[in-house]
């Protein structure tokens, strides 16, 4: 697993990064302050024809766990993901597992129908429907030859 990761990738620099995580990775340490840019839970966001489809991987949590809610363009997801054991912190060599309490808020696309909004959460993998409000969906103009 990579320890260090640029905010975007540049192709140009990509070689640089992956020589930069053969070197972290040869040393026997955690680097968990590299690891603080990347936001948990990991979601992808699709535009589908009627409605935005968010999907976020949630391995471990249970729906009692769970809470979402919507409020001013804002979506957020709050969760609890329970420790399985109880190993002390000095024991760890390597931890990318977030444990314990969770919060993530996105700003949703804009002209979404907050009031239509509706969640599933199946084998660990919560995904939201985001409704696009009517003036959001394309519509067809008819084209007519003018006069001249």
């Amino acid at each position: 697993m990579p320890v260090f990761r640029w905010g975007h990738y540049w192709n140009a620099l990509h070689d640089i990064e992956r020589e930069v995580d053969r070197l972290l990775q040869s040393v026997n340490l955690t680097f968990q302050t590299f690891r603080m840019g990347r936001q948990y839970p990991p979601i992808n966001l699709y535009e589908l024809e009627d409605e935005y489809l968010l999907t976020a991987e949630l391995p471990g949590v249970t729906l009692e766990n769970l809470e979402l809610t919507v409020a001013g363009g804002v979506l957020t997801l709050k969760g609890k993901r329970n420790e399985l054991e109880a190993i002390p912190e000095e024991r760890f060599r390597r931890q990318e597992r977030p444990q314990g309490a969770w919060q993530r808020s996105l700003t949703l696309p804009e002209r979404v129908n907050e009031d239509e909004l509706t969640a599933e959460f199946t084998n660990g993998v919560l995904k939201v429907h985001l409704p696009k409000a009517p003036e959001a969906r394309a519509r067809h103009i008819p084209v007519v030859e003018g006069e001249g």
